[in-house]
């Protein structure tokens, strides 16, 4: 079952002003895939062909009455929720309906509002029951065919065809996606494809909010009208306009302000806002996605961030797992990375020595994936001819081990390889040894990586490991 971004509802009536005026009222809400049918006995047919979200059925119909057509439906087709709207304002057929798996039960003409209130919590269930049926297919078959959306992501890691599966399960729903995950892991681009493999029409909108005060996140993302304030000359149409039928991705989400905070989750809720000057909503047909690389619930003990958001934002939620938890994918992001500084740098693509992916296992790389890649890119830009130096790299990630452990002692300290003198500062020689057995550990037991990290030649290091028995 292909992932779809709009709704289909099947309204089923014989009377034909009955199906305009609801059509038009649920349009205005902003469904905008509404099938019309007058005759109930071809309702079976439409749902062996459509994949119908939601059925509006009345009971009082010639040929197949709407309770008979009711109990077809939810034995052939339980997945598909139906709420009935009849002139009969019966109690006893109204409780007959429910138990025979009616969602819900209106007399016409029905509240809009009330009306509209049980079509949304209806295709929500509607759409968790399909996120369950696709998750499980996923899990189950891990049908890795259907993976082609995350093509541009370059993985060969266990723990990202996994995201992979869950993802495709829930890219066709409305429901917004939280991505976390530490800096440069790539997660607009995990947005990107989640959008890709939702088969939405509409475009993807990407915004970076961080440094955006309430006024101009929300004249970025609902726009404004003209004379709204001063310097709105024109009307201009936000984002959120622009992402129509398509997916709007908010990075940096944990550095929005609470009022703004207050605005987006009145965006996800009633799925409205109002436009800067205007008293009059518009309604959003866009999928949210948002992304973060803050703790978001320590942010919420902090009072920066709202909880009631950040449950709407976790209908579903994914964590990218940093590079160093991915060393499988190293290789292919090292090959990956000097074709594109090739072209882009118009040099010939070098080849590297063997040592150097060793190197790059034992690297924490902070910066991730963004980090490798711009240190390909500096290495490709400073190389001559012959074989790709190891000098690049060694200097970007010396400085970086520099930065980062600036108390020699806390390192040492920090290193848990079991000394002797627990708590106490460890002797020259326990530490002198455990530098050596951690430099080994990250250098994947390769001599010349691990003196270059230790700061002494191969052969010193290998007279050490000789007086060690190693």
């Amino acid at each position: 079952m292909s992932p779809k971004n709009i709704f289909k509802i099947l309204l089923v009536d014989d009377e034909e002003e009955i199906l305009f005026s609801t059509k038009i009222m649920l349009q205005t809400e902003g469904f905008n895939e509404i099938l019309e049918e007058k005759n109930s006995r071809n309702v079976v047919s439409i749902l062996e062909k459509k994949e119908i979200s939601l059925i509006l059925l009345d009971l009082n119909m010639p040929f197949l009455s709407g309770f008979d057509l009711l109990k077809v439906i939810t034995v052939s087709y339980p997945d598909v929720p139906v709420i009935i709207m009849t002139a009969a304002n019966e109690l006893e057929l109204a409780v007959e309906c429910m138990k025979s798996g009616a969602f819900d039960y209106f007399v016409k003409p029905a509240e809009k509002n009330r009306l509209t209130g049980s079509i949304r919590r209806a295709l929500e269930l509607h759409s968790l029951r399909r996120e369950v049926s696709l998750l499980t297919n996923q899990l189950l078959f891990d049908n890795s065919e259907n993976h082609t959306a995350f093509s541009p992501i370059i993985t060969r890691s266990s723990k990202m065809k996994s995201i992979f599966n869950y993802l495709m399960a829930i890219s066709g729903t409305n429901q917004p996606v939280l991505v976390t995950g530490e800096t440069g892991v790539g997660k607009e681009l995990i947005a990107r494809s989640i959008h890709d493999a939702s088969g939405r029409q509409g475009s993807f909108i990407a915004v970076n909010i961080a440094g955006l005060d309430d006024q101009m996140f929300s004249d970025a993302l609902f726009g404004h009208c003209k004379g709204a304030f001063t310097g709105a000359d024109t009307t201009r149409e936000g984002l959120i306009t622009k992402a129509s039928g398509g997916t709007l991705f908010l990075d940096e989400i944990g550095d929005m302000s609470l009022l703004s905070q207050i605005k987006l989750l009145r965006l996800i809720q009633e799925q409205e806002y109002y436009p800067l000057g205007s008293d009059m909503p518009k309604k959003c047909v866009a999928r949210i996605i948002v992304a973060t690389n803050k703790d978001l619930s320590q942010m919420i003990k902090d009072y920066s961030f709202r909880k009631d958001l950040y449950y709407r934002l976790k209908s579903h939620h994914v964590t990218i797992p940093p590079l160093r938890e991915r060393h499988e994918d190293v290789p292919l992001l090292l090959n990956y990375f000097l074709d594109e500084a090739s072209e882009t740098l118009n040099k010939v693509r070098p080849t590297y020595p063997v040592q150097l992916l060793d190197y790059l296992i034992g690297y924490d790389f902070p910066g991730n994936i963004r980090e490798l890649k711009a240190m390909i890119l500096n290495a490709v830009a400073c190389h001559q001819k012959g074989i790709l130096s190891l000098s690049s790299f060694r200097d970007i990630t010396e400085n970086e081990r520099t930065s980062s452990a600036t108390d020699p002692l806390v390192f040492v300290q920090d290193l848990k390889c079991g000394f002797s003198t627990a708590g106490q500062m460890p002797t020259l020689k326990e530490a002198n040894e455990t530098l050596i057995t951690h430099a080994m550990i990250l250098a994947n037991n390769n001599q010349g990586i691990a003196a270059a990290y230790l700061g002494i030649t191969r052969q010193a290091l290998n007279k050490r490991l000789s007086r060690k028995g190693l």
